[in-house]
């Protein structure tokens, strides 16, 4: 399926199965979203391949990146008026505390959406929403179909 009838499919049904079967990089790292009371929340399936470090053990710190970045773009996606995917212009992850090996989420609030640039803050947690381990700043150019 091609990633922008994937976009649509996702606005018509509010399954991100279909998004996330078009990015081969969301597959292999094990990330999803899905509707949580009308929230976008991404999610991160553990995997022993996003270990970072095994001796801790905790996860890679670009893993959440990773998903930092897909969850905003996911709920770009879904608040967008475009199918075409927002372009990264930066990223700034604050790494909090070490991730276990277990499932992360991530959730993600827009500080600005304009019609070209959106700013974004994601929260990354495992347990608690409220005690995240990683915390990112990024900032979108909203590309127009």
């Amino acid at each position: 399926m091609r990633l922008r009838d994937a976009v649509v499919a996702v606005r018509e049904s509010g399954d991100f199965s279909a998004l996330h079967q078009a990015i081969p990089y969301a597959c292999f790292m094990g990330i999803s979203a899905e509707l949580v009371d009308g929230d976008v929340i991404g999610r991160m399936r553990y995997s022993d391949h996003l270990v970072g470090n095994a001796s801790v053990p905790a996860l890679h710190g670009g893993t959440l990146g990773a998903l930092m970045e897909s969850t905003a773009i996911f709920k770009l996606l879904w608040h967008g008026e475009t199918t075409t995917v927002p372009k990264t212009i930066n990223i700034t992850v604050e790494y909090l505390r070490g991730a276990r090996p277990q499932d992360v989420f991530a959730r993600a609030e827009f500080t600005r959406r304009g019609r070209r640039v959106a700013n974004v803050r994601v929260f990354a947690y495992q347990d608690d929403p409220d005690c995240p381990v990683a915390v990112a700043t990024a900032h979108f150019l909203l590309v127009q179909d």
